[in-house]
Parts: structure tokens; C-alpha cells; sequence
């Protein structure tokens, strides 16, 4: 390099980086060359070279590239290190100048050869290849590979799953009973109220086959096919001589049984109408449908028509529905198809809503219609009258009822929520007590709070339904659901909701129903109308759920019952001056899954009513409570 093109270069660089690139271009030094002595690689114990620093690997210079025999640049791959050479010994392939020779960029490994691949086998499904694993199978071990429980398919996309039931009460309780108008056990005692022990056994088995089609991971089957047969039998002692059956010659204790069916429809998968599969689907057949999130206005299992499915990624879900009430059976409550079915129609759309208002709170929008045209007299299996309700003029009737409610359940933040607003206004042709057609217009309202603490969670419960306060004029303002079961306020552990009892000496009418917290005075929430000429009630409560262990359960609770008008009564009993308290009503309840599972659970219950002074006035002056041992087990 000549002196001008020096001084150039020291010129452009300045300071001691330009003179050491003036010195090195003068020594001769080639660019490549200067390139690998700035790299900098990492070597560990065994020669492995690699370019990124490790722990307990060591400087040195990085390897210059090879020309080929193409003559192009072969960079050696980092990490690799010729076998048997190791950096700084006697073989080391480095100079003394201190440039590294790398190996040949061949590998010595061949390429293969299209005869090394087999070639394709086909392989059993998801689900059969297991078996070529040696995976044995237990019919009876639900919780391992089971046909039986849709774990593989039965035959090509067709899966079988069956479940099974067990459900067993033995209940003993204290229920206000009449004496009987034609016979006695007890012919010294007062005419009105006889004794109050019962004691009832009973025991359903519900086995459930279903035969469905499709992988069901992330959408609905194709079709699905359910049935689902409950055999039934009971067992009832009382102390009194026609509380049980019309005839008197049958005694004061009763055993029945009954085949129903409480589930029987084709389900079929109409369209996905996204790619993260919302749908639609229709069934139709006898089928489980509940109006709300607690089961107050309609839950049960009737024959019907269903059009369901989501949208928006499973935000929004509805139902557009038709169900034609069944004939129940009268000591089992299950479906009885040997009977004409009730002309009674459940018009149903609602739409569920989630994260509405908050994120974690559901939001239900719905909209129903009961048409009821039952004309002809009902009477039960045991010869009592169902249909009319043996109240007021005991007349046939018809309505038209239109239900516009709102149900929420979630949570925000902490505290959990339950609340259901429902608005009930249509027609009645001839009221319970007059001639004359009315319009019906009645309110529900309940709501339910709690805070979960680790293991124990307070609540409290309020609900009001609206009553009549003139039976004679043209207005029903009693709210009546049309089949009700209610999950609230300590649901069935509660003494008003679980027991049906009787108003006795107004007519053959409950004022509330087996597992059922209206006073709707109606012969049975099974085979009687709605009633909307009724009470009404009002419900304050509080209780808590205490988890004493994973497999154990312990809850209390304390509900404050009143009736919202009295005017009815009193006209039913002919009575004045009744008193609006029912009284309080306490009861406990433990939980025991002792596999901390659904397979095995035994609750036991206890619960009194402590009367106040409308009980009084309509009953005898006493407490009145009862027992409740249930087993279920499932498989």
C-alpha cells in the first residue's frame, strides 16, 4: 500500500483504530484473516465448540471458514468438533499462527435411500388404538376404559353410554291431618284434626341409555337418542282412616309402585353456524326442560318440541319450545303414559346471555305461555278430586297466562348471586271463587346472596310472590307457577318447601306444595291447575354451607315465612281475623360423599316449623317437624 492511500485511511478512521487497521493493511494482514481473530467461540472439556457463552465452557478463537471444491466459503457448523482431537494437544489441528483448519463439510453419515421407508400401515381410531396397548376393560368400573360409559365407539362413529340411578327417602314427619269425614281411628277425638305422624318409604331406580353419534370434544352429537325408564315404589303409614284413599276400608297405610318414563327423544344436530361450532339443534320426545336457573316457574320432564343453540362463541344460547303436559302418577309424581295427554300447552322462548352485565354473570331473558283447556273432572288414583280443585264453587275453567320474567346467576367479584323477576297477566274463564272471567296480574320476585370464606359460605334469601286480597272481583292477583321446584333457600331441607300442607276445612287443597314454596291452594302442583285466587307469601332467610371436609357437607337454615294477603283464607275457612305469620322455620342438613364423588351420597335432614300466629289460627297450637334420610348412589 503506497503512502498516500495510509494516510487516507488514517485520516478517515482517526485515533488508534485507524492505526491499527494502517498497520495491519501494511503487514499484509488479509480480511478473513483479521475476521476470525475478533471472533470470539466457547470450547467445554470435550472439544465442543460453540458460539453462544455456557457455563463451564472456556474462550477460544472461532473456526475461519473452508473453501469447498466448488471454491466457495464452507462455514464449519458450530457446536462440532472433530472425534478424537481435542483443543490444545499434540493433534490440535490448530497452527502456531493460531488459524484453524475445519473438517470436510461432508457428512459421514448417508443419506437415506427411499427403500429405508416402510411403507404406510393404517392405524386403528383415537379410540381403538388403545386396544392394541393390552388395556383390559371392566363393564361395571365407570372410571376406566368402559363401552358402556361412550369411551369407544359401539360401531363406526356411534358411541353407547348408560347411567344409572338409585334414589332412596325414608322420611318420617309430623303434617296437620283431617279426620275422616265417614270413618275414624280415633272415634273420642275433636272432628276437625286428626293425628299428625307419617312415615313414608321410597325408592326409585332410573337407568338412562343413550345412543349418539359424533366426537362430542368440541360440539353437540350428531344424534343423540335417550330413554330413560323409572321404576317406583312407596310406602306410606299414617294415623288416619281416608287420608290416604277415598274408600275407607283401605286403612291408614298404602304401597304402590309404578313404571314411568321421564325421559324419552331424538336429538339431532342441525348446523354448525361457525367455525368454533355454535349451532342448532331441535328435540323432540318426552325430555328435561327448567324455565330458570332455580327451578320456580317449570321444571320438569314433558313431551315436547325444543329448537336450542348458541351463538357468538357460546355467549348467547336459547330455546324456542312446545311441550304438552303429561299425565303424572299420583304417589310416584313420575310420567305415566298410560294416560291421554292434558290439554295443557307451554309455549317457551327464552335467551341466556353470559358475562351480562359483568364478566362471570349470566343474564336470562325469557318469555312464556301456559294454555290450559283442561274441561272434563280428573280424579286421582286414590278416588280424591284433582281437577276442578275442591275449593270455592268447584267449578271447571281455563286460562291463558303469559309469563315475562328475568333470571340472572353469577357472580360480582366475591359475592355470589341468584335473582328471578317474574310478571304473570292473562285471562281466566271463571274464577275460583265467582262466575265471572278475570284477568290475571301477579308478581314473583327472589333473590339470593352469598360470600364464599375458604370452606364455609353465608347466605341470605328473600322472595315474594303476590296474593289476592278480594276474591270476588275481577281480578286474580295471586302469582302460581305451572310446575314448580325450587332450589332455594335450603330447597327441600326446609319444612314448607318439602311437606304439603293441608288447608283442611276449605277445601281438599295444600297450601303449599310437596317441594314447593308457593301458597297457591291448589290440589297438587301433578294434576291441578294453577291457581291464581291464593295468598301469596313472603320468604326472608339466611343460612350457611359449611365444608367440614371434602367428603362432608354441613348446611343450616332459618326462613321466615308470612302470607301476603289473608282475604282468601278467610273466605275459604269461613274464618276472620287470620293473622299473616306462618312462622319460622329451621333445619340442618349433612352431606356425605364418602369417595368424594356423585357415585355414593347419603344426606340426612331435620327441620321444624315453629308456628306463628296465622299457623295457629289455622291449626292446632304446635310445632310440627320432620326426618329425611336419602341415599343415592349412581353409576
Amino acid at each position: 500500500m503506497n503512502k498516500t492511500a495510509k494516510q487516507l485511511l488514517a485520516l478517515a478512521f482517526g485515533g488508534h483504530l485507524g492505526m491499527l487497521l494502517v498497520v495491519l493493511f501494511a503487514a499484509g494482514v488479509p480480511a478473513t484473516g483479521l475476521q476470525a481473530a475478533e471472533a470470539t467461540c466457547y470450547a467445554d472439556e470435550s472439544g465442543r465448540i460453540v458460539r453462544r457463552r455456557r457455563p463451564g465452557f472456556r474462550r477460544v478463537p472461532c473456526p475461519e471458514e473452508e473453501v469447498g471444491p466448488d471454491g466457495t466459503p464452507v462455514q464449519v457448523e458450530p457446536g462440532v468438533q472433530r472425534p478424537g482431537r481435542q483443543i490444545g494437544s499434540a493433534d490440535d489441528p490448530r497452527s502456531a499462527s493460531g488459524r484453524a483448519r475445519t473438517r470436510p463439510a461432508a457428512s459421514p453419515i448417508p443419506r437415506p435411500d427411499p427403500s429405508d421407508y416402510p411403507a404406510m400401515v393404517p392405524i386403528p381410531d383415537r379410540w381403538r388404538i388403545v386396544d392394541a396397548l393390552g388395556y383390559k376393560e371392566r363393564w361395571y368400573d365407570p372410571y376406566n376404559r368402559n363401552i358402556l360409559k361412550g369411551d369407544k365407539p359401539v360401531h363406526g362413529e356411534w358411541f353407547f353410554n348408560v347411567t344409572a340411578i338409585w334414589d332412596t327417602i325414608y322420611e318420617v314427619r309430623e303434617v296437620p291431618t283431617p279426620v275422616g269425614s265417614s270413618s275414624t281411628d280415633d272415634p273420642g277425638g275433636i272432628d276437625i284434626f286428626g293425628g299428625t305422624d307419617q312415615a313414608i318409604f321410597a325408592s326409585v331406580f332410573a337407568p338412562e341409555f343413550v345412543y349418539y353419534k359424533g366426537d362430542t370434544v368440541f360440539r353437540p352429537p350428531d344424534w343423540e337418542i335417550r330413554f330413560t325408564p323409572a321404576f317406583a315404589v312407596n310406602h306410606v303409614e299414617i294415623d288416619e282412616i281416608l287420608g290416604l284413599e277415598v274408600q275407607p276400608r283401605r286403612g291408614d297405610d298404602r304401597t304402590d309402585d309404578h313404571v314411568g318414563v321421564q325421559a324419552l327423544f331424538v336429538d339431532k344436530h342441525l348446523r354448525n353456524v361457525s367455525d368454533r361450532y355454535d349451532f342448532d339443534s331441535i328435540r323432540v320426545g318426552i325430555q328435561p326442560f327448567s324455565s330458570d336457573f332455580r327451578g320456580f316457574l317449570f321444571q320438569d320432564n314433558q313431551f315436547g318440541v325444543r329448537l336450542f343453540g348458541n351463538r357468538e362463541n357460546n355467549i348467547f344460547q336459547y330455546n324456542l319450545a312446545w311441550f304438552r303436559r303429561l299425565q303424572k302418577d299420583t304417589n310416584s309424581g313420575l310420567n305415566d303414559l298410560g294416560k291421554s295427554l292434558r290439554d295443557d300447552d307451554v309455549f317457551v322462548a327464552n335467551v341466556y346471555w353470559q358475562d351480562m352485565p359483568v364478566k362471570g354473570f349470566f343474564s336470562q331473558f325469557s318469555l312464556y305461555y301456559n294454555r290450559n283447556r283442561d274441561d272434563a273432572f280428573h280424579f286421582d288414583e286414590n278416588g280424591f278430586i284433582q281437577r276442578p280443585a275442591s275449593i270455592g264453587q268447584e267449578r271447571l275453567r281455563e286460562y291463558d297466562v303469559y309469563y315475562a320474567g328475568y333470571n340472572g346467576d353469577g357472580h360480582f367479584g366475591r359475592l355470589n348471586l341468584t335473582a328471578s323477576v317474574y310478571a304473570a297477566f292473562g285471562e281466566e274463564d271463571g274464577s275460583v271463587f265467582t262466575e265471572q272471567d278475570t284477568d290475571i296480574e301477579a308478581l314473583f320476585v327472589a333473590a339470593e346472596a352469598s360470600v364464599d370464606f375458604d370452606w364455609i359460605r353465608p347466605r341470605i334469601s328473600f322472595l315474594y310472590g303476590s296474593g289476592d286480597d278480594d276474591p270476588f272481583d275481577d281480578k286474580s292477583t295471586g302469582f302460581d307457577a305451572i310446575f314448580e321446584n325450587p332450589q332455594f333457600a335450603g330447597a327441600d331441607t326446609s319444612y314448607w318447601i318439602r311437606q304439603p300442607v293441608p288447608l283442611i276445612g276449605g277445601g281438599r287443597v295444600t297450601l303449599s306444595n310437596r317441594n314447593g314454596v308457593l301458597n297457591a291452594l291448589r290440589s297438587s302442583k301433578e294434576e291441578g291447575q294453577s291457581n291464581f285466587v291464593n295468598p301469596g307469601i313472603w320468604l326472608l332467610g339466611a343460612g350457611v354451607d359449611i365444608e367440614v371436609l371434602p367428603e362432608l357437607r354441613v348446611a343450616a337454615n332459618w326462613n321466615y315465612l308470612r302470607f301476603d294477603k289473608t282475604q282468601v283464607l278467610e273466605v275459604a275457612r269461613n274464618q276472620a281475623g287470620i293473622d299473616k305469620e306462618i312462622g319460622h322455620d329451621v333445619s340442618i342438613v349433612a352431606t356425605y360423599r364418602p369417595f368424594m364423588s356423585q357415585n355414593v351420597v347419603v344426606r340426612a335432614s331435620y327441620a321444624r316449623l315453629i308456628p306463628g300466629d296465622g299457623y295457629k289460627d289455622l291449626f292446632p297450637d304446635e310445632d310440627s317437624d320432620y326426618f329425611l334420610l336419602n341415599v343415592l348412589l349412581q353409576f
